[in-house]
């Protein structure tokens, strides 16, 4: 009943929610199409290849869930991010007054007309779907139960010259950027990848640069900062030998965003497009990715869960319409085996569900993880899931009080079968004695 979500990797996803749900449930104007590819070869590991590109390109095409349970992405809410000045960068004391105020009474969502800033409104206005294109990707990944860390940082650390890395180990997170580029443009200026443009005549000037950062999250979740799509995929291919339980691309969960960099007003996460000041700060990254981590976990989590309620929910039919489970034990055992199998996925992931170390140990982040969080309905949507939890372990419950009384009438079966034979020896042997007498 449950075994195609435990026939080879815990964390997989049966078929029944892929092929109803998966559809349903992508962003309403789909992915945005990539940019050109920056290597043309990869004999070197310089760049991917394009037919190598291509491949892992459409393999990562075929999963489409993509934040299963968060509204944020088509309902257009703004949530304002914080900025605090001794450890972001960019913006000077005034500047950072004003944005604790204005975080203090923006606690909860605000609509595009609640923005008061003229230049700040209007840009928000004019992003759409068109301008996915133009800007660069933010991109999350649950591929798999975990990573190996130690052996992805040394990997990391043999690609400094090639790829230019540099990672850095943050409790659970491993960050590094990480450089797909052509040999030919080694020779250009970084700034000549930065474009300023206006999206409107009374918009503020936006910043389409891009600086490639990469976030591995040990619970099995990557963020990607700044890549294109076949990018992202050529990573993702060189990263799976470092995966242990795997999903299946069919199960692999997405979360993807734009970003941009502007100072003519206050950070900001709307619709989908993250406003930043600074790109090079990645502690500023650092915290908003492990939101999107936890968020796109979650996903993960949330399917299991609707996977197995769907799969079991006849039990209940059952027992109100006959009065019992019509399963046999083995067939009970094993649903209770899958159940508990469900849970502890579950709770062994539970620091996914709060507050991360680096929070912690670096309070002055923690209002914009907080607000990336709110953003992503985070709390709403584990408190959702521990009430669905719940209903599995009600469920589990029922199944071993029935098994109990299954056990029990197998008892009493015995019971009266040895009764029943006592009874006809005895008449045997009161008719034996009748006719020897």
């Amino acid at each position: 009943m449950l075994s195609s979500t435990v026939s080879e990797n815990p964390m997989a996803v049966s078929d029944t929610v892929r092929s109803g749900n998966s559809g349903d449930r992508a962003r309403g104007d789909g992915p945005p199409s990539s940019g050109p590819n920056s290597g043309p070869n990869n004999g070197g590991g310089i760049g991917p290849t394009k037919a190598q590109a291509n491949k892992a390109a459409s393999k990562m095409a075929q999963s489409s869930k993509i934040g299963l349970q968060r509204t944020s992405r088509t309902t257009q809410k703004l949530k304002l991010l914080p900025e605090d000045p001794t450890t972001i960068g960019g913006a000077d004391e005034d500047d950072d007054d004003d944005d604790d105020e204005s975080f203090n009474k923006t606690k909860v969502y605000s609509q595009v007309k609640k923005i008061t800033d003229t230049v700040a409104r209007k840009d928000a206005e004019t992003l759409g779907k068109m301008h996915r294109d133009l800007l660069p990707r933010v991109t999350a990944y649950c591929t798999c139960g975990s990573y190996k860390m130690k052996e992805l940082l040394r990997w990391l650390k043999d690609r400094k010259r090639i790829h230019k890395t540099s990672p850095k180990l943050f409790d659970e997170c491993l960050y590094t950027p990480f450089t797909y580029k052509d040999w030919r443009s080694d020779a250009q200026d970084d700034d000549s990848n930065h474009k300023i443009i206006r999206l409107a005549d009374e918009g503020g000037d936006i910043d389409i640069g891009k600086k490639n950062d990469i976030f591995v999250f040990e619970y099995g979740v990557i963020v990607m900062w700044g890549y294109t799509e076949k990018e992202e995929a050529m990573f993702l291919e060189d990263l799976a030998k470092f995966e242990t339980e795997k999903l299946s691309s069919e199960d692999i969960q997405i979360e993807e965003f734009n970003y941009y960099i502007t100072k003519s007003y206050q950070p900001r996460i709307y619709n989908d497009f993250i406003t930043l000041r600074d790109d090079n700060n990645y502690m500023l990254k650092l915290s908003i990715s492990h939101a999107f981590a936890q968020s796109v976990k979650i996903s993960l989590f949330e399917e299991l869960v609707d996977n197995t309620i769907e799969d079991t929910q006849d039990i209940p039919q059952q027992i109100a319409h006959t009065g019992k489970v019509e399963m046999t034990r083995e067939e009970i055992m094993k649903s209770i085996g899958e159940l508990f199998i469900l849970r502890i996925n579950i709770n062994l992931h539970g620091s996914v569900l709060d507050s991360p170390e680096l929070i912690w140990a670096e309070p002055h982040l923690e209002p914009i993880y907080q607000a990336a969080r709110g953003y992503l309905e985070i709390n709403q949507r584990v408190e959702l899931l521990n009430q669905r939890l719940e209903v599995i372990s009600d469920l589990l419950q029922m199944l071993k009080e029935q098994l109990g009384h299954s056990h029990e009438e197998n008892l009493e079966f015995i019971v009266v079968v040895l009764v029943g034979i006592q009874m006809l020896v005895s008449i045997i042997n009161i008719v034996i004695d009748v006719i020897t007498y």
